[in-house]
């Protein structure tokens, strides 16, 4: 009998995670199935007890979810609820147990892409939702010490550096600070949905003070390059799209369900397939 997992949100058709699960549990020859479920806001706390009764053994959580589906758990991991958000369940001894493994696959991409050891390097970090929480955390709690938030409210900046419960050294600034400062960082993290299709020619702050020696990240992948990393590019700085904290946030809870390491590099390459391109 299969094993089954899925993803939940609300729209879900557009998600690629049922693509490249589905392929790891074929490929390693796994009795184990991927289904997206597309669930209300109104259906949460139903949905999630309806999982458990048909025996799933993990699920992801997508927008609008992560944080709504909480109390609804049994259990919640440490950083997941310091992030105060969840996108991936784990059925552990029959309870399910909330985790964020965001934080974590965007390390995992900078590390494959750029160098293992990074955390005495100085950060940027372009935005103060969701994403740039849950990376800003996870760095910090693996031990970064400078890292600085940028934002168009330099207030929401401000809050999300106040709240963080790992210590670090942050100072929250205007987008038009950030620009003047750009050559005191060896990182710039891009987590703002500005740049993304179809509104592919707007960047979120102008590159003119950048290192070349900079490694640039943006965290969104349609557009493959956004304006924002094709200027990083053009300032001879090395560039990272959104795919591999995508591919690597579904690794790990690959790995979380079933205890297996899934191909990293075939599940990239069947998603950029997909999205019809090539990654950075």
């Amino acid at each position: 009998m299969h094993k089954l997992y899925g993803v939940i949100g609300d729209p879900i058709a557009q998600s690629m995670s049922p693509l490249m699960h589905n392929q790891e549990f074929q490929q390693l020859g796994m009795s184990a199935y991927y289904q997206p479920f597309h669930i209300l806001e109104s259906n949460l706390k139903t949905a999630v007890e309806g999982m458990k009764v048909i025996g799933l053994e993990g699920f992801n959580v997508t927008s609008p979810h992560k944080t709504t589906i909480m109390p609804f758990l049994d259990s919640i991991d440490p950083l997941a609820r310091a992030i105060g958000a969840v996108n991936t369940v784990v059925r552990e001894s029959g309870e399910f147990r909330g985790y964020n493994t965001d934080g974590t696959g965007f390390i995992q991409a900078l590390q494959s892409a750029w160098k293992e050891d990074f955390l005495n390097e100085r950060a940027l970090i372009i935005g103060a939702g969701g994403a740039a929480k849950a990376i800003y955390y996870t760095l910090l709690a693996k031990g970064m010490t400078y890292v600085d938030i940028c934002n168009r409210s330099v207030t929401n900046a401000e809050r999300l550096i106040e709240d963080c419960p790992y210590e670090g050294v942050s100072k929250a600034l205007s987008l038009q600070e950030a620009e003047l400062e750009l050559d005191n960082y060896n990182l710039i993290i891009q987590t703002t949905s500005i740049g993304m299709y179809p509104e592919i020619t707007i960047s979120p702050l102008h590159l003119g003070n950048l290192r070349s020696s900079a490694f640039v990240s943006d965290i969104i992948y349609n557009p493959f390059e956004t304006a924002f990393l094709q200027e990083a590019r053009q300032k001879g700085a090395q560039i990272q799209n959104g795919i591999g904290m995508f591919i690597h946030q579904g690794a790990d809870a690959f790995k979380m369900w079933t205890g297996v390491m899934p191909d990293v590099e075939r599940m990239t390459n069947i998603v950029t397939r997909k999205l019809g391109g090539t990654s950075c």
